[in-house]
């Protein structure tokens, strides 16, 4: 097989999704580097995520499904640097791995979407919702008790065919991957960050390199959106003191203003109930510390048997 001549190598998933972010990761960096977007090569790698599809991926092991063997090809000098959903990166890096920069957050929130209904209280009485997502169906339920969930795998436009061929009376899906595809006139309604907690990382694309490869990493330090990796960081810091099980409803969300970071937290069941909510403040500069410190409230006031 001939050498690649590329200047560098990014791994991706192989969706039209993980594609949109891989290729504008790619432009950001043919600008720094003073290239052609041509002379930096994707790498299309299919991970476990993508083979099942026949059942929900909190069966199979949930963590990690979709980058497992993308970092593989980064240990074994296959590819350079890692384009990922940030919510797909499990909040424990690979040994000799690491998060080295992120791209300025998309809208992290999710839509509602229904031919049947505007929002969740138009949908008839025992409706069914499509979603894999633990924490998408306990916030539903919260909502809407009655609601029935069945499971609905596949990309973001599989999703919306299934919707359409009637599958489920309702759907949610994240409203940064539907605008990276332009498809975000399907929504029927975008839910507030208050009334349906986004994912930890959702609407980041996080980009991962090997820990020892300084030269990538100088790299990405200069197409890093630093409010976007702080407000991760403090994410995944509150997401990695619970460390629920992939079956875990978990949602967390930070924003800063001005030199204060405001994390949001949830902890629930998936059934809707119990569940356990948490807001906390402060400085910007303490990020991590913040996350860390909601994990441990949501865990020591925890109903028992919650993060079973």
């Amino acid at each position: 097989m001939a050498q690649s001549t590329a200047t560098l190598r990014i791994g991706t998933r192989g969706s039209p999704l993980a594609l949109v972010q891989a290729r504008t990761v790619r432009a950001r960096l043919a600008a720094v580097l003073a290239v052609s977007e041509d002379a930096i090569e994707l790498v299309t790698i299919r991970t476990t995520g993508d083979a099942i599809q026949d059942r929900p991926l909190a069966d199979a092991g949930g963590k990690g499904l979709f980058t497992k063997e993308i970092e593989e090809a980064l240990l074994d000098g296959r590819v350079d640097l890692a384009v990922h959903s940030a919510k797909d990166v499990p909040t424990v890096s690979q040994p000799g791995l690491m998060l080295a920069a992120c791209l300025e957050r998309e809208d992290p929130r999710d839509v509602f979407l229904s031919p049947k209904a505007a929002s969740f209280a138009g949908l008839p009485q025992g409706a069914t919702l499509g979603t894999t997502s633990p924490r998408r169906q306990a916030i539903a339920k919260m909502i809407r008790p009655d609601l029935r969930i069945v499971p609905l795998r596949g990309n973001v436009e599989t999703r919306l065919r299934k919707l359409e061929a009637g599958e489920m009376d309702a759907t949610i899906l994240a409203l940064a991957g539907m605008k990276r595809l332009g498809l975000e006139k399907h929504a029927t309604r975008i839910m507030e960050v208050a009334e349906f907690l986004p994912a930890a990382g959702q609407g980041a694309i996080a980009i991962e390199t090997r820990a020892d490869d300084t030269r990538v990493r100088e790299l990405l330090a200069k197409i890093d959106h630093l409010e976007t990796s702080t407000t991760l960081a403090c994410e995944r810091a509150f997401l990695g003191v619970l460390d629920g099980t992939c079956k875990t409803p978990i949602g967390g969300y930070a924003q800063i203003a001005g030199d204060t970071i405001h994390l949001r937290g949830l902890l629930a069941h998936p059934d809707g109930q119990p569940s356990v909510s948490y807001e906390l403040r402060g400085a910007r500069a303490d990020a991590v510390t913040i996350g860390t410190e909601a994990g441990h409230y949501i865990k020591r006031t925890a109903p028992a048997g919650l993060l079973a």
